[in-house]
C-alpha cells in the first residue's frame, strides 16, 4: 500500500502544479478578454486570432484544470445523501463513483477522442477562420491529456478512498491539506 500512497501522491502533485499554473492562464484569460472588449468598443477593431486565443486559453483551463478540480474536491457534488453518510460510507461511495463512473469515462474520452485527435494531426489542422491560429491539432490534443490526467487523480482519490474505508478512525476527509 505504501507504493500506492507514493504514486497517488506524486499524481496530486502533478495535478496541483498544473492547477497553479492554469491560475496564472486564468488572468492570462481575463486580460484578453478585457482587451478584446475594449478594442471593440473603444476603437471598433477587432482580431479573429486573439479571439481564438481567448478560446484556447479557456480550454487550455477548462480541459486541464478538471483533474485539478477533482483533487481540490471542488468539483460539483449533490451532497443530498452524501452529507448524511459515515466517513466510512463517504469513502465508499467516492471509491464506488470513481471505479464506476469516472474512470470508465475517461477510458471512453481518451477512446473516442483519439481518432479525432489522429486526424487533426495527419491535416496538421489550422483555423477555418482567415486569421486565425494555426495548430488547432495542438488544442485538439487537450482531450486525450485531459482524459488521461483526470483519470491519474481518479487513482489517486481511489487510493485514498479506499485508505478511508478501511481506516475510518484515522481517515481525515479527502484532500484535507489543498483546502488549508
Amino acid at each position: 500500500m505504501a507504493f500506492a500512497n507514493a504514486v497517488a501522491t506524486r499524481i496530486g502533485a502533478l495535478n496541483e502544479w498544473i492547477g497553479r499554473a492554469l491560475s496564472w492562464l486564468t488572468l492570462a484569460l481575463v486580460l484578453l478578454v478585457f482587451g478584446l472588449v475594449a478594442a471593440r468598443y473603444a476603437f471598433a477593431i477587432g482580431s479573429v486570432a486573439a479571439q481564438e486565443a481567448a478560446l484556447w486559453l479557456h480550454s487550455l483551463v477548462f480541459l486541464l484544470g478538471a483533474a485539478f478540480t477533482l483533487k481540490r474536491d471542488a468539483h460539483v457534488r449533490v451532497d443530498l445523501v452524501y452529507q448524511r453518510f459515515s466517513p466510512r460510507g463517504k469513502a465508499l461511495a467516492d471509491l464506488f463513483g470513481t471505479l464506476v463512473l469516472l474512470l470508465p469515462f475517461c477510458v471512453f474520452l481518451c477512446w473516442v477522442s483519439l481518432d479525432y485527435v489522429g486526424m487533426a494531426w495527419s491535416l496538421r489542422e489550422s483555423s477555418r477562420e482567415p486569421g486565425g491560429l494555426p495548430g488547432v491539432y495542438l488544442l485538439k490534443t487537450l482531450m486525450p491529456i485531459a482524459a488521461v490526467l483526470l483519470g491519474l487523480q481518479g487513482v489517486a482519490n481511489a487510493v485514498d478512498a479506499w485508505q478511508r474505508w478501511r481506516r475510518p478512525d484515522t481517515a481525515t476527509t479527502p484532500h484535507d491539506e489543498a483546502r488549508l
